[in-house]
């Protein structure tokens, strides 16, 4: 008998409770579009001696026009440059140098390694 007050008291409160009407969702931000035709330039290298590391990037842009290298010293000790340009009607146009010879270290074989013996 309990249980079954209990019950019609809880759908009672359940019948009573307000609704909360329903609202909206309130609008998003969204970014604002850009001013204009974008306009920048930049320059960077990386010369570390002890690591040999050499290699760096620059470019230049002016609207859909853009232009710039990048260059990196190859493990072979050549030096290896990439100049580019990019537009809107030929796309992504890059011509590949090489600077230097390739230099290789002298073959050296590896040890060769046995497997040990079995004792029983």
């Amino acid at each position: 008998m309990a249980l079954t007050v209990y019950v019609l008291a809880a759908l009672v409160v359940v019948a009573v409770a307000d609704n909360i009407p329903y609202t909206p969702p309130r609008p998003s931000y969204s970014a604002p579009a850009p001013a204009g035709p974008a306009q920048y330039n930049f320059d960077w290298s990386v010369n570390d001696v002890n690591s040999g590391n050499d290699y760096g990037h620059d470019e230049d842009r002016n609207g859909y026009d853009t232009q710039g290298s990048y260059y990196v010293q190859l493990p072979d000790g050549r030096l290896q440059r990439v100049t580019y340009t990019v537009n809107g009607d030929s796309g992504y146009v890059a011509q590949v140098e090489y600077q230097g010879e390739a230099q290789y270290s002298a073959y050296q074989p590896s040890p060769s390694y046995r497997p040990t013996p079995g004792y029983a």
